[in-house]
């Protein structure tokens, strides 16, 4: 099932809304149970951003395939890597 754009809207508002020590990836993944989730650092992934939100960047996961891959087509996104922005970014 892709992400939608309903989805990225509520889970932009649970990021902004989040503060540092809230644990914002398990409440997203008890949301969006549907969604295939991974979270890392911001040094850990090359691509640019979905979108930028807070203390996080969003990008979007297609796992529709064999190989998962980052994609920017939300049509094809069947999930979210959550990367933390460290604060000296």
């Amino acid at each position: 099932m892709a992400v939608t754009i309903e989805e990225l809207a509520e889970i932009g508002r649970q990021l902004a809304d989040a503060e540092a020590s809230d644990p914002v990836f398990a409440a997203l993944r008890q949301c969006f149970p549907h969604l295939t989730w991974t979270r890392c650092d911001t040094a850990d992934i090359f691509e640019d951003p979905f979108e930028t939100v807070g203390g996080y960047d969003l990008h979007l996961l297609d796992a529709s395939d064999h190989c998962i891959q980052i994609t920017a087509d939300l049509d094809r996104a069947t999930g979210i890597v959550l990367a933390a922005r460290s604060a000296t970014a």
